[in-house]
């Protein structure tokens, strides 16, 4: 009640001092006009009463008099401009007040809910069935439930995630430095409940923000907003472990600038009955580095003109083409954008070369996700072949196996495949049979060939079924001198340097004879050859 009697008194005023300044300005003017007439009638009665001989019948007009001093007038506007922009600003903070009153009360009747809902989940079911029908307990409108006294916010603590984010952009050709900050404010099970995407100045005197500031002015922002909902007790999670050390008191900040921002978040931070840092990994901000990124593509956009009107539009940073919003594809993780066409060539290339696509961003190590690639209209076979790049990467090269059928050849784990033939093949750890999990063929794991059916993995070796691709291979080997690592059956080639080898799976052996290499040479093979160390 008296809030809202404050918000009344408040706009009488402005109104009240709007009206004064209109009619202070009426005065001006019509003192002017009254001013400039009795000027006109004193000149022309002193004309009538002393008439110059030189004149003649009828004296010229008189000028009107007009004065100088403008002052007033110009004093005047900018009074009316400034409670003008006074009034603008006061409803600005009385929506962003209502705006947080709403969340608040939204969070409340949440947090009322689920706590209602996990009562009524573990009642008794007698209890239920006698009582169910009248069991009830009634959201208050001012955040208390009929059992309670308190409002939900603040008796639970609540979760605050914050991002400040600063990035080179390019704005019609010109690269610039953007900030974006990303609240998130959240309840005990992680439901988002307030959100804040606010643009942030980037370059501050002439130096643009590191990163830590951004992280900390982010943050403030967040500690701030969560004071204006009203919230006693919140965990604030931080991504930066030096931020951590900081907020925890186990490093001094050396920078003057981001120990006042240090100082300020620990001001805030007594300003709540409880408010503790967190550590987290970067992927566990939530919502709040999506916030950041979208505050920082707001800034980077324009309207433009096209044939079908206006469209937004925006700089791709690799080809710097000024593309449609539409046309910009943002990558899961990092968030950065890039034109549809230059991330269609770079994935291409990427997959080409055998490779994983990751964000073009330097030092961004971001994975293009498979489901984006229908974005990028590839031939099929190109996404096979990123399936399987995928698939590889996620398997350690120990325990990959390939299907022996060359029709098949699926990629499977050893283990997942061992498994997955016990449920068939009674014996497979011993035999080493092993079943495909897509072509559902048997394949010998030990021989690396379609399964020998009655014949011991020794007996077929011997024999003359062995595949002529197996014995060419051994052949060239046995020429070229290659060695098999014993640990995953890995052909390797000594192109330069010493005979200690390290094999992509880590098993470290001496290339002359095969012995594994521990602390010390294994062997008494020579340690290198002069043939394979002077290089031309």
């Amino acid at each position: 009640m008296e809030t809202l009697t404050e918000q009344t008194d408040v706009h009488v005023i402005l109104s009240e001092q709007r009206r004064e300044l209109l009619a202070a300005k009426t005065l001006d003017a019509d003192l002017d006009l009254a001013f400039n007439l009795q000027m006109q009638e004193a000149i022309t009665a002193s004309l009538a009463l002393n008439p110059s001989p030189s004149t003649s019948q009828s004296p010229p007009p008189s000028q009107p008099y007009e004065p100088n001093d403008d002052v007033l007038d110009i004093v005047a506007t900018l009074l009316l401009e400034d409670v003008e922009r006074f009034s603008q600003e006061y409803e600005d903070h009385e929506r962003s007040v209502l705006e947080a009153r709403r969340a608040k009360e939204d969070l409340d009747r949440r947090i009322h809910d689920q706590k209602f809902a996990i009562d009524v989940r573990d009642l008794p079911e007698e209890y239920w069935r006698n009582h169910g029908d009248v069991y009830e307990r009634p959201f208050c409108t001012d955040g208390a439930s009929s059992s309670s006294g308190k409002a939900a916010a603040e008796t639970e603590c609540l979760r605050l995630y914050c991002k400040g984010l600063i990035s080179e952009e390019v704005v019609k050709n010109v690269k610039m430095a953007v900030g974006g900050i990303g609240v998130a404010i959240c309840d005990p099970r992680d439901n988002l409940v307030f959100e804040v995407k606010k643009n942030m100045e980037a370059v501050v005197d002439g130096e643009r923000l590191s990163d830590e500031a951004a992280e900390l002015e982010a943050l403030v922002e967040g500690l701030n907003k969560a004071l204006t909902m009203d919230l006693k007790n919140v965990t604030f999670f931080c991504d930066d472990n030096k931020l951590y050390q900081y907020f925890t008191n186990r490093v001094v900040p050396g920078n003057s600038k981001i120990a006042t921002l240090v100082n300020q978040v620990a001001l805030l931070q007594k300003e709540f009955e409880s408010c503790s840092p967190s550590l987290v990994a970067r992927g566990d901000i939530k919502f709040a580095f999506k916030f950041a990124r979208e505050a920082i593509v707001s800034q980077i956009t324009w309207q433009a003109e096209t044939s079908n009107g206006k469209s937004l539009k925006e700089t791709c940073v690799i080809c710097y083409e000024e593309t449609d919003v539409a046309r910009m594809f943002s990558i899961d993780g990092c968030l950065h954008r890039y034109c549809i066409s230059c991330m269609k060539q770079h994935v291409e290339v990427r997959l080409l070369n055998g490779m994983v696509a990751h964000c073009p961003h330097e030092g961004c190590k971001s994975e293009v996700n498979i489901d984006s690639y229908e974005n990028f209209f590839l031939a099929p076979k190109l996404v096979e072949v990123m399936n399987q790049r995928i698939k590889e990467s996620s398997i350690h090269v120990t325990d990959r196996v390939y299907c022996q059928y060359p029709k098949c050849s699926a990629l499977m784990s050893k283990k997942e495949i061992l498994e997955y033939t016990k449920t068939s093949y009674g014996g497979a750890e011993e035999s080493g049979a092993r079943k495909c999990m897509k072509c559902h063929y048997y394949f010998c794991i030990k021989c690396l060939v379609p399964w020998h059916f009655e014949l011991t993995c020794d007996e077929y070796q011997t024999s003359h079924n062995f595949p002529k691709e197996h014995q060419m291979l051994k052949s060239l080997a046995t020429k070229r001198l290659w060695r098999q690592c014993v640990k995953c059956n890995h052909m390797v080639e000594l192109a330069q340097g010493c005979y200690h080898i390290t094999c992509r799976c880590g098993y470290q052996f001496c290339y002359t004879c095969g012995a594994e290499w521990k602390d010390r040479k294994p062997c008494s093979c020579p340690l290198w050859d002069e043939q394979y160390i002077l290089t031309t």
